[in-house]
């Protein structure tokens, strides 16, 4: 059965530690990290590192003489992502604005932004802080979703599209940056090697109501007058009636500086 409608997300380190494991979080993230291409000896920085998903699979491929550098402004999650790589010397975090990034110019190998720029003030900014950072000739993979394409099966389609559309427009602040990532990495002066899609798929009601916060988006979008409380109650009741489905399209963009 899928959590109580409205239930509130866990905090939000353990949230992302949970979608990383995930099926869906594990073939994506292997997608983005073979497009990196890390070498040993490299430095590598993880853009909004959060609790540190990734700093171990990224410090295990740059070596023992490479460089991992984590960056993320919460401190929350940086506790948490000191704690899992306290054991790894070639790791260090560093809290700062991803929009100034605390990096020398030209001084890294390989930057990763996974699912972060739908969240930031100003997505061109943060790019323009990697351009300036990566090394010519070095190497930087983006990946996010594109919110519109938020598809759950029900059979009240019409609340499933309200769904989405309040999704978009109330609850992911760049809710269709997965779009528009080549053309942004190009207008801030990378040159697009890769684009590639992936459609994470979710057939079990509880992870999905974990990661796409199906139960507690409905309860705002009811709050808001948004959708029929009724209506609503009864969509979200539906999901575990049956067989389930929900996907959406992540865009993943390697580009080289």
């Amino acid at each position: 059965m899928p959590r109580t409608l409205g239930q509130p997300r866990p905090d939000s380190a353990a949230y992302m530690l949970r979608a990383a494991a995930g099926q869906a979080g594990r073939a994506y993230k292997q997608v983005m990290l073979d497009l990196l291409d890390v070498r040993p000896g490299q430095t590598v920085l993880d853009v909004g590192c959060g609790p540190g998903t990734d700093l171990q699979s990224l410090a295990d491929r740059a070596g023992p003489d490479g460089t991992v550098i984590g960056v993320d402004h919460d401190p929350a999650m940086l506790a948490r992502a000191r704690g899992r790589v306290a054991s790894l010397p070639t790791v260090g975090i560093r809290e700062a604005d991803v929009h100034a990034l605390p990096v020398d110019p030209e001084t890294v190998d390989r930057a990763k932004v996974d699912r972060v720029l739908m969240h930031v003030a100003d997505p061109s900014a943060v790019l323009a802080q990697l351009r300036r950072v990566v090394r010519p000739g070095g190497r930087v993979a983006l990946a996010e979703p594109d919110w519109d394409t938020l598809v759950v099966d029900a059979d009240d389609l019409e609340t499933s599209r309200a769904f989405t559309r309040f999704t978009t427009s109330q609850v992911v602040r760049n809710s269709a940056i997965g779009r528009g990532l080549p053309r942004l990495a190009e207008q801030a002066g990378f040159a697009v090697e890769t684009v590639r899609t992936t459609a994470p798929v979710f057939r079990d009601v509880d992870e999905a109501d974990h990661v796409l916060g199906l139960g507690r988006n409905m309860r705002k979008a009811i709050d808001g007058g948004h959708i029929d409380e009724a209506r609503g109650l009864r969509w979200f009741t539906s999901l575990a009636q049956g067989p389930f489905f929900a996907t959406f399209t992540l865009v993943t963009v390697a580009c080289t500086r």
